[in-house]
């Protein structure tokens, strides 16, 4: 199979063939903790921090988004900040092999 062919990585293809979408955020500032709830019921973890714009945000700033692409990102308007959920999943990925190489 020739992968040069494939018009989705194996990410996007989760997101856009699939169907994973952002079903909600809930955001902890006292934990630094961002929590994105996929539709299937699986929940993400980012730092507040890593998003230095959300970082500076009042929570009520934080709060005021709305899910775009059908649920593949999140925008702030009012903070002029676009997050998807490839990146999301992607910073998952990163934590998971830094784990296995730590454990390692």
């Amino acid at each position: 199979m020739n992968t040069s062919q494939n018009k989705f990585d194996a990410l996007e293809h989760l997101i856009f063939e699939e169907g994973l979408k952002i079903q909600a955020v809930d955001f902890h500032k006292d934990l630094d903790l961002m929590l994105i709830i996929l539709n299937t019921k699986a929940i993400l973890r980012q730092k507040i921090s890593s998003y230095p714009r959300l970082q500076k945000a009042s929570p009520d700033q934080l709060n005021n988004y709305e899910l775009i692409a059908n649920g593949a990102g999140i925008h702030w308007s009012q903070l002029d900040e676009d997050l998807s959920l490839k990146g999301f999943l992607q910073s998952e990925l990163r934590n998971v092999l830094a784990r296995d190489v730590k454990a390692a």
